[in-house]
């Protein structure tokens, strides 16, 4: 039984067929999904809640991707908060830096990522953080403003080596694995991977995003979050049984109000 720790089945490319994605997700085994809530950005920040609602095994995010960092307005601060009270809304993610694209200027993304943090931190939840290609800025940031609470959080989809993933462990992160570590040509992944510890690894597809292998190439789906467990426990000598319970278990430690829909 598994958990995808991170899930996007909010847009467009599930319209058709959302309901037969959850349902071939529970027959897979994944008894649990964490709908990230980032949605297009502001106004709309309760995308993933809208879809917790309909789902007792589906929880949500709430909160602005640094691509829409530019969209970022007064009101969202008071907005996320009141998502944040949500008894469904159990983290604040995704937020962080992405240079890669650049779609916001850095100067925003920064602004806009310490903002967060500290609503992060006024109100206890935790933190799911995107960071691709900005690793400098983003742990200058996670010192000043995070660190200092001793509160937990995930590195989503990491993309770093073993280098960046002690790091993150040394700052208390658990690290989720995406698809990304299954590929061949991602042995710094796979090597992060290896040396994370069992208790600080969670598994996600990042649907609709990096199907894994076999899958890669197509449209990515939570059901699939099983192959990136699979790999897994390859790369750490273990059964799929043993990082299936470990990985269920860091997720509900993380997240203890999501206990009530993974056993109902």
């Amino acid at each position: 039984m598994l958990i995808d720790s991170h899930c996007h089945l909010d847009g467009v490319r599930f319209a058709a067929d959302r309901e037969a994605v959850i349902e071939r997700a529970r027959a897979a085994g994944v008894r649990l999904l964490l709908a990230i809530g980032t949605g297009d950005g502001p106004p709309d920040l309760a995308v993933a809640l809208r879809l917790a609602e309909a789902y007792p095994f589906v929880y949500a995010t709430a909160g602005v991707h640094p691509h829409d960092a530019a969209k970022w307005t007064p009101e969202c601060i008071p907005q996320l908060r009141s998502l944040l009270g949500h008894r469904k809304v159990v983290g604040l993610g995704e937020i962080g830096l992405d240079y890669h694209y650049d779609f916001s200027p850095r100067e925003t993304q920064q602004s806009v990522f310490s903002a967060q943090l500290r609503l992060a931190a006024e109100t206890g939840k935790p933190i799911i953080l995107h960071t691709r290609e900005a690793w400098s800025d983003t742990f200058a940031l996670l010192a000043e403003h995070w660190t200092p609470t001793g509160r937990p959080g995930i590195m989503h989809c990491f993309t770093g080596g073993p280098a960046e993933a002690q790091r993150s462990l040394d700052m208390g992160f658990t690290i989720s694995f995406s698809g990304i570590v299954t590929y061949t040509k991602a042995p710094e992944v796979q090597e992060a991977a290896r040396i994370t510890p069992l208790d600080r690894i969670l598994v996600e597809t990042d649907s609709p995003y990096l199907a894994p292998l076999p899958h890669r190439g197509k449209r990515n789906e939570p059901a699939f979050v099983v192959e990136t467990a699979k790999k897994i426990a390859e790369l750490k000598n273990l059964s799929l049984a043993d990082v299936a319970a470990a990985t269920t278990a860091n997720f509900l430690r993380l997240f203890p109000d999501a206990a009530e829909g993974y056993t109902g």
